[in-house]
């Protein structure tokens, strides 16, 4: 982000990459339960240092990282690594979504312990930050979602942003082409970013299937990451390009993380 213009450049013209379950990189068991749970094989801090700028963090009731039934390692892996990154780091700003993954119990207090550990670092939850530029956030780098299953969702004008402030459509499959349409719909029956007070996440993702004989991550995802650059000069030519905001993947490469960078200055450009 430093390489852009902070001081022209507003939070919702951005094309924020991501990665879909961001800290699983060593999740299960090697060569057993792992290939059915990495979703990436970088670290937080790896993935940072690449570019990512937008993240996805499942957490269980004992404050560990999970996918699933799977558990991985403890949120305060993934706090030091931002905490890291942003002490290396002058301008980068950060969008972080911790929730409860799907049949736990929230851990106890886990909003005060996020506000513990990032709050020097903290956007406040403020529906005027989308109108404002990159430049106007600093010195404040994180805005950090917190999307409990039963907890109470933080207040407006907390340090913490509500799940209503990131959205989107997951379409559970594992055919390139019925997720690419899916995205495609869906995006196109958003708001654009202009008048929209909230992200829209759009993840260029393939799901192994329970009916399917390949059950692995990787050779599943694998089918539609190739067409990430595809999906986006598609969002330009049909007109939903002002409509992208957060585009994420499994596996985060270089090259689409350098697509979000073209589409964020080429958006910006006109």
């Amino acid at each position: 982000m430093s390489a852009l213009n902070l001081g022209s450049l507003k939070v919702k013209d951005v094309l924020w990459p991501a990665t879909h379950d961001s800290a699983t990189n060593e999740i299960g068991i090697p060569f057993i339960t792992r290939p059915f749970a990495q979703c990436q094989t970088l670290s937080m801090y790896e993935q940072l240092v690449a570019g990512v700028r937008a993240f996805d963090i499942r957490v269980d009731n004992h404050q560990h990282v999970c996918h699933g039934i799977l558990e991985s390692y403890s949120v305060d892996v993934v706090i030091n690594d931002i905490k890291k990154f942003l002490s290396e780091t002058k301008a980068e700003i950060i969008i972080v979504e911790f929730r409860t993954e799907f049949g736990y119990a929230d851990p106890t207090d886990f909003d005060k312990w996020l506000i513990q550990q990032l709050g020097q670092y903290l956007v406040a939850q403020d529906p005027s930050v989308f109108d404002k530029t990159l430049e106007e956030l600093l010195p404040a780098r994180v805005i950090c979602v917190w999307k409990p299953n039963k907890s109470a969702a933080p207040a407006p004008g907390s340090p913490l942003w509500s799940s209503g402030y990131l959205r989107d459509n997951w379409t559970d499959t594992d055919m390139p082409k019925t997720k690419f349409d899916a995205n495609m719909k869906y995006l196109s029956e958003q708001a654009p970013n202009e008048t929209r007070q909230y992200f829209y996440r759009v993840e260029n993702t393939a799901t192994p299937q329970t009916s399917s004989v390949v059950l692995d991550v990787y050779t599943v995802t694998n089918r539609i990451r190739g067409f990430a650059r595809l999906f986006l000069s598609q969002a330009f030519k049909k007109g939903y390009a002002d409509r992208l905001q957060i585009f994420a993947s499994d596996l985060i490469a270089s090259d689409f993380i350098d697509a979000c960078i073209g589409a964020t200055v080429a958006r910006h450009s006109t």
